[in-house]
């Protein structure tokens, strides 16, 4: 696998991958992080692939299979400023990686693309939905520590904060 910068040219790929990710979440016990409001809009990950943040993830054969947004410096996550039920390990720069999402084509996608972002920091921070048992797993499994809470605007529902030095 390969991580290479989004292109204009991914995008109906990429909201391919996200529609199933979301078939997937549903299917998983967590239809209600990106279901409801069909998260992430396309016009949110045009502006992410302008901005330098959006990724993808290609397979042996180039082709895309997984995609995620990611962006490191100080204190670059508005909805991190606040945690309830706990606190940040660091207030020293760190990396954020939104939006993971992968085609179910080979194992160990999602876990990829975190561990290459981690690599470009070494000292990151995520949050997913409370639902989301499979991303909670996999959080642990690459070492991150469950912080606290933290609220996002997109809806109503908290989500945990985990964070890796």
């Amino acid at each position: 696998m390969n991580i290479r910068k989004s292109t204009e040219q991914d995008i109906e790929r990429m909201m391919e991958i996200y529609a199933y990710a979301r078939k997937f979440m549903a299917e998983n016990g967590n239809p209600n992080q990106w279901g409801p409001t069909n998260w992430p809009p396309e016009d949110l990950i045009r502006n992410d692939i302008k901005s330098g943040n959006s990724y993808v993830c290609t397979n042996d054969d180039g082709e895309v299979i997984g995609t995620f947004y990611f962006i490191k410096g100080k204190d670059i996550e508005p909805t991190y400023r606040v945690i309830t039920d706990g606190a940040w390990l660091s207030d020293a720069p760190y990396g954020v990686v939104h939006r993971v999402a992968s085609d179910g084509s080979e194992k160990g996608i999602g876990s990829y693309c975190v561990n290459w972002a981690f690599e470009q920091c070494g000292h990151m921070r995520i949050d997913t939905h409370g639902d989301n048992v499979v991303m909670q797993k996999m959080l642990k499994k690459l070492g991150f520590v469950h912080c606290g809470t933290i609220y996002v605007e997109e809806d109503d529902y908290p989500r945990l904060a985990f964070e890796k030095l």
